[in-house]
């Protein structure tokens, strides 16, 4: 689906003053939150036209339109200037695509598929910057590995030359009441905060990304540094 070029203008500069406000309740910079776009079934128009509206963070979950749209529009690892990311899960034999395409890569959830990571990325001579994802929801529905293990798999990561771990990423619960996925987002910020990374030389703990159209202030409350948004830009999904 098209979306008119203005709307998503208008959308994204709402998107923005929310942003703004939140990070004021809680004392933070609007600076320190990346508003990260998820263009998910949306057209490449549509994402340009969020791109000339000054959106420079895109995300996609499926590997086969990271690798369409990262095509049409370069990111920076193809000398483009944007930032591509992929936030979804990531079956071991598409680990190529994302080297080759996905400037971040905010999914990591299993030490096979960071093995496979690690060969390919070792392959093309890149370290691929990762997040790791947590199950903080513990809804089997849902990735990510699971709080009580999530220190000990950062600790496992160490292994591999060719992999960067900036953080933490997770996919809270769906509610009516924003509010009521605030003990997930503390829980997950817990876990980043009280991780040493200090005696791993392949984890930074930069990042915390957390945050959806439904959730996003709650989680800036709570520590977000990256919020991805998508029908609050783009519209309703069809």
């Amino acid at each position: 689906m098209i979306v008119d070029p203005l709307t998503i203008e208008h959308h994204l500069e709402v998107v923005r003053e929310r942003i703004e406000r939140a990070c004021g309740r809680c004392g933070r910079s609007s600076n320190d939150v990346t508003l990260v776009g998820v263009t998910k079934t949306f057209p490449i128009r549509t994402v340009g036209s969020a791109v000339e509206a000054g959106l420079t963070h895109l995300a996609e979950n499926r590997v086969q339109e990271l690798v369409e749209k990262a095509g049409a529009i370069p990111g920076l690892l193809r000398g483009g200037s944007v930032s591509w990311y992929m936030i979804g899960h990531l079956q071991r034999n598409k680990a190529k695509e994302i080297v080759d395409y996905a400037d971040f890569f905010h999914a990591l959830d299993s030490l096979r598929l960071a093995k496979e990571l690690d060969k390919r990325a070792s392959q093309e001579d890149r370290v691929v910057p990762c997040l790791v994802q947590v199950n903080v929801s513990k809804e089997e529905s849902k990735y990510g590995v699971a709080p009580s293990e999530t220190h000990s798999f950062l600790d496992d990561l160490a292994r591999y030359e060719h992999i960067r771990v900036d953080g933490l990423m997770t996919v809270a619960s769906f509610v009516n009441e924003p509010d009521q996925v605030r003990p997930e987002f503390r829980q997950l910020r817990h876990l980043f905060e009280t991780y040493d990374s200090n005696r791993n030389p392949r984890v930074t703990m930069r990042h915390l990304s957390m945050g959806m159209s439904g959730d996003f202030e709650v989680a800036i409350e709570e520590g977000s540094t990256h919020v991805r948004i998508g029908s609050a830009i783009f519209g309703a999904r069809e």
